[in-house]
């Protein structure tokens, strides 16, 4: 297979469908958090899904390798990572199937228009302000913390962007849990699936993930929690389904 990527990048075998992605060491490189995110949301046959800060590509490629939806689209502000994105969506075949767009998410509706996706997918910044270790390293700054757009500016462009009845799908950290659901209700996009993702069986969560519904109507189903690793370090089974290692 021909590959486009640059000396100083690196090829990831995603294990399903033979898949790979360019990344960039230095540069913010996808994590479990997205492995995840890309098992816990659904794009059914004809549906079209959108990804609001779409890094290198990952969430798209890996959605369109998972599900029988029509096609997958990322948003990226920062050109580098987008051009690393379309030219992993190339080295795997996918231009018929995937579009990367270059752009802010705070102007989703107006690159996108309204009404016009039944799912979008987000893994956004966690980080408020000083929250965690600022980094030097401006990608990775951009990536961790929400210095170009904030979760007001994801909710609100998702719900314009959302078409009605369409899901919202997000990965988050749980300690933001009360504001993520009050602006979720605030925008119009109705809490109605979470789940806790612990590192241990005997931790508390450091990630959450979380599917709302436009227009939808008041009532939250808690799934059972996602464990990691085993006691002894290890992948737990489940977590190895969702790597495509078992």
């Amino acid at each position: 297979m021909m590959t486009n990527k640059k000396p100083d990048e690196r090829l990831d075998d995603l294990q399903v469908k033979g898949y790979e992605i360019i990344q960039k060491p230095g540069r913010f490189c996808f994590g479990m958090d997205a492995v995840l995110l890309s098992s816990y949301a659904k794009v059914k046959r004809g549906e079209r899904a959108l990804d609001l800060g779409t890094g290198t590509g990952i969430l798209p490629i890996l959605l369109e390798a998972k599900n029988p939806g029509l096609h997958y689209t990322g948003l990226e502000v920062q050109e580098e990572s987008a051009d690393m994105a379309r030219r992993s969506v190339a080295h795997n075949g996918l231009e018929n199937k995937i579009d990367i767009v270059t752009g802010d998410i705070k102007e989703a509706s107006h690159i996108f228009g309204n009404d016009s996706y039944e799912v979008i997918v987000s893994n956004p910044p966690y980080m408020i302000g000083e929250h965690g270790l600022k980094n030097d390293n401006e990608a990775l700054y951009i990536a961790r913390h929400e210095a170009l757009c904030t979760l007001d500016d994801l909710l609100r462009e998702s719900a314009k962007v959302l078409k009605m009845k369409g899901r919202f799908y997000m990965v988050h950290r749980p300690f933001r849990l009360p504001e993520i659901f009050t602006k979720m209700c605030n925008y119009g996009i109705e809490p109605k699936r979470m789940r806790l993702v612990h590192p241990y069986a005997d931790k508390e969560p450091n990630m959450v993930l979380i599917e709302g519904l436009k227009g939808g109507k008041p009532r939250l189903a808690v799934d059972p929690p996602l464990i990691v690793y085993t006691k002894d370090g290890e992948y737990t089974e489940e977590v190895l389904k969702l790597y495509g290692m078992k």
